[in-house]
């Protein structure tokens, strides 16, 4: 199985870290935890730009609480050789990286895409499926690059060529534009277009799109949850300082409230 492959299509078709949004970053929060094992989140938003306030604020989060292990989302593409390299050539998740190897703290990738689409398999039949995971890889090109239609249409592309030997079981679906078009319109009749869904289509709390794109999104959110949750605590259990870097749609619901109440602690 190749799902991570699509993940990586993206960087492929950017011409220059340039083009990516730079969109406002959010804060860091500090979960509820026993003071010997602290748990931090720090939300994150897509940016390849070394100048962005979030990366300043994340070294600061490094030095407040003090790690020893750091759990974060995305394929792991490593490290560059400078904070900017790694910062233009792979982001948030790459920089937390940089920082967690220059202060020899192990790091663990969040997310695992196998477990989840095998999960999503047992929710939704293979066309269906094989259209949300489409429609998200697109959405996640578009809000990460900033990319105009035509760019996009570009990517869809790429990620509809990646699919038929990348998601198993979707062989026979949704193979061409046309035909994702076509699958767009069924299940997302009153949705607007596939290509530009509102960027909370996909996040924590899912708005602004169809029916079926905001409870599959909710199921997603519900096995990422129990995922997160089931990493961390393990981690708090043998008594490790954990510190969470992932986008700030997919903070899970507990981390909200003090994320959002507590932002100066990454200032």
């Amino acid at each position: 199985m190749k799902i991570a492959s699509l993940l990586l299509t993206a960087a492929l078709l950017v011409p220059t870290a340039a083009t990516f949004a730079q969109s406002f970053s959010a804060a860091a929060a500090a979960s509820a935890a026993a003071p010997a094992a602290p748990v931090t989140y720090f939300g994150t938003v897509p940016s390849n730009d070394a100048a962005h306030e979030q990366f300043a604020r994340m070294r600061q989060t490094f030095t407040q609480c003090q790690p020893t292990v750091v759990f974060f989302e995305n394929p792991d593409m490593g490290t560059d050789s400078t904070e900017a390299a790694t910062i233009g050539r792979m982001g948030p998740a790459g920089y937390a990286r940089f920082l967690a190897q220059q202060q020899h703290v192990p790091t663990h990738r969040l997310d695992d895409v196998y477990a989840e689409y095998a999960y999503l398999q047992t929710k939704l039949a293979p066309e269906p499926l094989k259209l949300y995971w489409l429609l998200r890889q697109t959405h996640q090109f578009r809000q990460a690059t900033g990319a105009p239609k035509a760019l996009v249409m570009k990517a869809s592309k790429a990620f509809l060529a990646s699919s038929a030997h990348d998601l198993p079981g979707g062989e026979q679906v949704v193979r061409t534009p046309t035909e994702l078009r076509t699958a767009y319109r069924t299940y997302c009749p009153t949705g607007g277009a596939w290509w530009s869904l509102p960027a909370t289509s996909f996040g924590s709390e899912p708005t602004g799109a169809s029916a079926f794109i905001l409870n599959t999104t909710r199921t997603v959110n519900e096995y990422r949850a129990a995922h997160l949750a089931t990493q961390v605590a393990a981690a708090v259990q043998a008594g490790q300082r954990v510190l969470v870097v992932l986008d700030r749609a997919h903070l899970p619901a507990p981390a909200q409230p003090a994320y959002a109440a507590q932002q100066r602690v990454a200032r």
